[in-house]
């Protein structure tokens, strides 16, 4: 097979995985039907909440590994984990015992897949296509609550929430695993189209020690924590919040909706940052979505709520190829596994500040009002941070 057929091929590969990986965009479903029977909104937040957490933290030692072994051994057994985890919660689907499964076990599968999906693929092609392909990647994580959401809720309407996540889990685990047997890294000395000796000489593979040395490092990881918040709110309570802003029993469409844009929002926002660059882009998308964030206690009806819900997909869907983008622009791709994850970590920041922070005031104030404020002034912050920040084409120097 060629080379270029070959990138192709472990692109589709990891975009199919990251579908697979996206059944955290399930749980605005699965959380409504946890209220249901009892639940507070921040009890039903907790197990969502911590599989964010682990899947950030695991990243890290994830992507070392898959630098080390390779992306194949590394989602293979992510997705025998996010199986077994799904399969677990629906055996024992109390608070703990689906902090256990779907917060510790899945939440882990989630994040090994998801560390070996995009390098492997980006590691094909050259620098002038890495926006692109990452955000092709990482679209399929964003598009899973196309299919993932009117799934979960059929399963639940016929079979009940135990059984629903042990279909889940069964799927998740045979296609996660059967997929991973695709990836694979280029052979040594491989070099892309588009990538040349002058190019070799100037885009330097910081070590992650090194890395950490680096102030670039803290602003990216300010700016994704900030701004990850604001969406991951949004993606954990949009169900609940379409009922109580809008009165529409069917929000779970908008989980649908919400996922269109969100993978919509990686892959534009990866093609435009391989144009105008890297802060250009995330400068318009922290904007739009502070806006948006302070409006949408505003509507009221499933019209505006759909537009809102379309914009904070874009401007959440952005951040997933931004960021790895940007890593790989300023710290090179060879560590890029292990680089990528420290700078996720602040992901799972905002997956545990987003979705806790909004479920609380929703319990204290009995709406979402001061949520969004506080996630619109983080995009404020964030929109700082970035006017500090200049990621250049290439790194020239490890300083």
């Amino acid at each position: 097979m060629g080379k270029v057929n070959k990138g192709i091929l472990v692109t589709a590969a990891g975009t199919g995985i990251n579908l697979m990986l996206g059944v955290l965009y399930s749980w605005s479903v699965i959380k409504k039907a946890l209220v249901a029977q009892g639940w507070s909104n921040t009890q039903a937040a907790v197990p969502y909440t911590v599989a964010c957490a682990v899947f950030a933290i695991i990243m890290v030692f994830a992507g070392r590994l898959q630098d080390q072994i390779g992306p194949r051994k590394v989602a293979t057994v992510g997705g025998i984990l996010i199986g077994s985890g799904m399969i677990l919660g629906g055996l024992i689907p109390s608070l703990t015992g689906l902090i256990i499964s779907f917060g510790i076990l899945a939440g882990t599968g989630i994040g090994l897949g998801y560390a070996a999906a995009t390098p492997a693929a980006v590691k094909w092609f050259g620098p002038e296509k890495k926006g692109l392909i990452t955000g092709i990647v990482v679209s399929g994580f964003g598009l899973a609550s196309v299919y993932i959401s009117p799934l979960t809720t059929w399963f639940l309407n016929h079979f009940g929430l135990e059984r629903t996540f042990i279909y889940l889990g069964m799927i998740f685990l045979v296609i996660t695993v059967i997929l991973a047997q695709l990836l694979t890294d280029p052979p040594a000395g491989y070099r892309a189209t588009g990538v040349t000796s002058e190019t070799l000489k100037i885009n330097v593979d910081f070590t992650w020690q090194e890395m950490l040395k680096t102030y670039r490092f803290y602003l990216l990881w300010l700016m994704f924590a900030f701004s990850a918040s604001a969406g991951l709110m949004i993606i954990g309570h949009i169900t609940t919040i379409a009922k109580e802003q809008a009165n529409w029993e069917k929000g779970f469409w908008l989980v649908a909706l919400l996922a269109i844009f969100n993978a919509s929002g990686r892959i534009l926002a990866g093609m435009a940052s391989d144009r105008i660059g890297r802060v250009n882009t995330m400068l318009l998308v922290f904007l739009v979505g502070g806006v948006n964030m302070l409006l949408f206690g505003t509507y009221h009806t499933i019209g505006s709520m759909a537009i809102g819900t379309a914009i904070a997909g874009l401007a959440y869907g952005a951040l997933l190829s931004l960021f790895p983008s940007a890593t790989a622009d300023y710290y090179g791709t060879k560590n890029l596994g292990v680089n990528y994850g420290l700078v996720f970590t602040a992901w799972g920041i905002g997956g545990v500040l987003g979705p806790l922070l909004a479920g609380k005031v929703v319990d204290l104030t009995g709406n979402y009002l001061i949520a969004y404020k506080i996630s619109a002034a983080l995009l404020g912050g964030a929109v700082l941070l970035a006017l500090l920040l200049k990621i250049p084409r290439y790194v020239l120097a490890k300083a």
